[in-house]
């Protein structure tokens, strides 16, 4: 359960209760516990026993990972609260701002901190805070709050007095001349024949009355309002049957049954558009049956808004939806529906952090698109990824688990030939159709004959213009926000760049500024060079804004949407552009790698990549492998229904291997290629990485931490210990960050190297002119 603590005099913590024993601390004295915030437990003996593995494995405190898994409203602190002293006369001894809050407190019979900061409009009041507290006008209390307030829908019904027949001849007798009361008691009794509560809110529409004759009625005693405590969220929809399922996808449901009776992780490899959503819903239906909790990992939010349309239609209300655009209190109802097992939590759809729920009788996970970067937390600590402890959580559940991926990632594929993993293939696309035709354009070549228009060369616009042509529509894709990343100055060379990163910054025309995508600094663009004052300042690269308007005026009759992180800031961003595209509002959608992931749109018959190499060359020992997930990926979202897609890749090099490999789908030359390199150069999954960062603003000291730092490892671990180096943003928010990774081969002990590590960590935090320094420590970091 939760307890409320108090750190010094007056702040109070709330704290988690993890052990329960009768041993007194020798070196301190223990302090009281303030409170006992929960009468049932919050969270369960597994979900801890989960977190100590996760807190172990990744190695970080059991309180990061405490603080990453519960909804922030569970997390409470105190909050000082402001009461006036009545005793207080002396109003001519404050000054303005002190007579602005105890003016306040007549009104008020008590503040908090926040609202005196609204109240003043300043930053800072705690200085004010105190001289009131000097002069003895106000009194101090510290309180701790429950930040979950519940949702209540006010009701009404019939006052007892009137369940007679006779009464109620009487009540509209009475009411002859009040019409719109009378109304309203008739229109109230047209509901109530439904048996249901009736909401007042319906009640004022349908008799179309205000609520004020509501009150009326119910200070006459004739009413009387009651609440009914009610969750934000939940998913109407109608329990459907599934869909049949044609002959491949019935022969992968029954091989992966076959392979849950002797493994507990399958791996499902299935081609983009075979259907895996189709397998996955009969897999969760015969969970269901057998009463147990199904949970449905995916790597982007973006997706979670078309997959809840999917399986709203045949779970209905057994859904529910765990993501970090959800508000706090929408997430802590889902918490308490999984932590009881209601009906309405049945089915958990969620990204990473939905592994942390207080599940007690979980029966299988799906880990849609397993291979995904963005299962891995790298900021702030747990650095977790959520596909391995999905895979713990699923062995201490006793569950099974499915990973389903078109591009599974090298370890997970590697982990299925080495037999640990069972292996199911879905090499059809449903319906039948074709794997879209993909063709490479050699962008160098169109330069030099100048069949360019832009950023697209003729063969590109001559797609496209048949898309459109034929009413279709197109997808294409640029792993870029913004309009150019790179502004410069044509007479002396100089970029703009950002004063706490070592970036270029970002030029987004829309609002005519400079952005940086790192630490989120931004500055109007300015009309001349700040170096020499000349104003030829000309754009370099581009990103999807500046398509998006190349388009715009290439195509002036079509709409052309975008869908970037600056487009899907709201909380229903997503769905807002994923609903206009499908309702083929819009023609042409430019994106980043949001649209990678698993969409699935039927009227889309061309995909173009209007830059391959971006992705190629990046200083990343996976550069490759990435680059081929995501253009297979993208690939993918072209020609789902009925005829074959086209795929249009642009790029400087048509000759590479990747793109080789990539127009042609061949996953088996590329993971054989890949293995490979990564057996000649030492890294997984033949061996793990730790990757040891330290941050500081002072580069000299970074500089003699990492230093003594490799020494140290050095000594242990010898040839396996990589660095120092900087990463290729040296510095992020005036902070210089230095690496070192260590490799650790096949047969040496993970146990025993990180106990290594610990201690070095431990000698390193002990030098005084080291303490400073941020050391973070990422396992597995891929």
């Amino acid at each position: 359960m939760r307890v409320a603590v108090s750190f010094g005099k007056t702040k109070m913590y709330t704290g988690l209760v993890f052990n329960i024993h009768t041993n007194a601390p020798t070196l301190y004295e223990a302090k009281e516990i303030h409170q006992i915030l929960d009468a049932n437990p919050v969270v369960n003996e597994l979900q801890l026993k989960h977190w100590q593995w996760i807190a172990n494995y990744y190695m970080c405190a059991l309180g990061d990972v405490y603080r990453a898994a519960m909804p922030s409203a569970f997390l409470l602190e105190s909050e000082t609260v402001i009461y006036k002293n009545d005793a207080f006369t002396d109003e001519s001894v404050l000054s303005d701002d002190e007579f602005l809050i105890f003016e306040a407190l007549q009104h008020q019979s008590q503040l908090t901190i926040h609202q005196i900061i609204a109240i003043l409009g300043k930053k800072k009041v705690m200085p004010i805070v105190n001289a009131l507290l000097e002069k003895t006008a106000i009194t101090i209390k510290e309180e701790i709050y429950e930040q979950y307030k519940p949702k209540l829908v006010k009701y009404i019904r019939l006052h007892e007095s009137y369940n007679s027949d006779d009464a109620l001849e009487k009540l509209l007798e009475q009411l002859t001349r009040a019409k719109k009361q009378r109304e309203a008691v008739l229109s109230f009794f047209q509901l109530s024949v439904t048996k249901k509560p009736i909401k007042a809110k319906d009640l004022e529409e349908k008799a179309n009355v205000s609520s004020s004759i509501l009150k009326s009625l119910v200070d006459k005693d004739i009413f009387e309002f009651y609440n009914i405590q009610t969750d934000r969220i939940s998913f109407k929809g109608d329990t459907n049957d599934l869909k049949t399922l044609n002959q491949y996808q019935e022969k992968a449901l029954t091989d992966i049954k076959e392979t849950f009776v002797k493994k507990d992780v399958t791996l499902l490899h299935g081609v983009t558009s075979s259907g895996k959503t189709e397998v996955y819903t009969k897999l969760i239906q015969d969970v269901l049956d057998s009463g147990k909790q199904v949970l449905f990992l995916l790597p982007e939010i973006a997706l979670t808004t078309q997959i809840i349309t999917r399986l709203q239609f045949y779970f209905g209300n057994q859904i529910s939806v765990f993501h970090s655009k959800y508000s706090v209190n929408e997430r802590v109802e889902v918490w308490n529906n999984v932590l009881e097992n209601r009906s309405k939590a049945q089915i958990i759809l969620g990204a990473r952090s939905s592994i942390f729920l207080p599940f007690n009788n979980l029966g299988l996970i799906v880990v849609d698109e397993e291979h995904e970067t963005s299962y891995k937390q790298f900021e702030p600590s747990p650095r977790y990824n959520a596909r391995d402890a999905a895979i713990v959580l699923a062995k201490m559940h006793n569950a099974k688990i499915l990973l389903g991926s078109a591009t599974p990632s090298l370890e997970t594929f590697f982990n299925a030939q080495q037999n640990k993993y069972g292996l199911v293939i879905l090499n059809r696309r449903h319906g039948n159709v074709q794997l879209p035709k993909i063709e490479l354009i050699d962008v160098k070549e169109k330069h030099r004959k100048k069949e360019m228009t832009g950023h697209f060369s003729d063969r590109m616009l001559k797609l496209i213009t048949e898309a459109l042509e034929e009413k279709e529509q197109v997808i294409l894709f640029q792993n870029r926000r913004g309009y150019s990343p790179v502004v410069e100055c044509k007479t002396c060379g100089v970029s703009p760049e950002c004063p706490n990163c070592d970036v270029t910054l970002t030029f987004h025309k829309f609002r005519r500024e400079l952005r940086c995508h790192y630490c989120s600094y931004q500055r109007a663009m300015p009309n001349s060079c700040a170096a020499c004052g000349s104003n030829t300042l000309d754009t370099k690269g581009f990103g999807t804004e500046q398509i998006e308007l190349e388009l715009k005026e290439l195509f002036p009759k079509h709409n052309i949407g975008r869908m970037d992180l600056d487009t899907t800031r709201g909380k229903y961003g997503y769905q807002k552009i994923i609903g206009a595209f499908e309702a083929k509002e819009i023609d042409v959608l430019v994106g980043t790698q949001m649209l990678s992931k698993g969409l699935d749109f039927e009227n889309v018959s061309l995909v173009g990549i209007l830059n391959a190499d971006t992705m190629l060359n990046f200083p990343d020992f996976r550069a490759h492998e990435r680059a081929y997930d995501m253009m297979v990926q993208v690939s993918g979202r072209a020609g789902r229904s009925k005829k074959q897609g086209n795929v249009a890749i642009q790029t400087f090099n048509p000759y590479h291997q990747i793109l080789q490999q990539v127009s042609t789908t061949d996953y088996a030359a590329m993971y054989k290629e890949q293995l490979q390199e990564r057996w000649q150069y030492k890294y997984p999954p033949y061996f793990r990485v730790i990757k040891i960062t330290l941050k500081h603003k002072d580069f000299i000291k970074v500089d003699s931490g990492i230093q003594w730092l490799f020494k140290a490892l050095y000594r242990s671990f010898g040839e396996n210990v990589l660095g120092p180096t900087a990463p290729a943003v040296g510095r992020i928010r005036n902070q210089y960050i230095m690496n070192l990774v260590i490799k650790i081969p096949p047969k040496q002990s993970l146990a025993n190297t990180k106990n290594q590590i610990t201690k070095v960590k431990n000698t390193f935090e002990a030098v005084k002119d080291f303490r400073p320094i941020r050391f973070i420590i990422d396992v597995d970091a891929y």
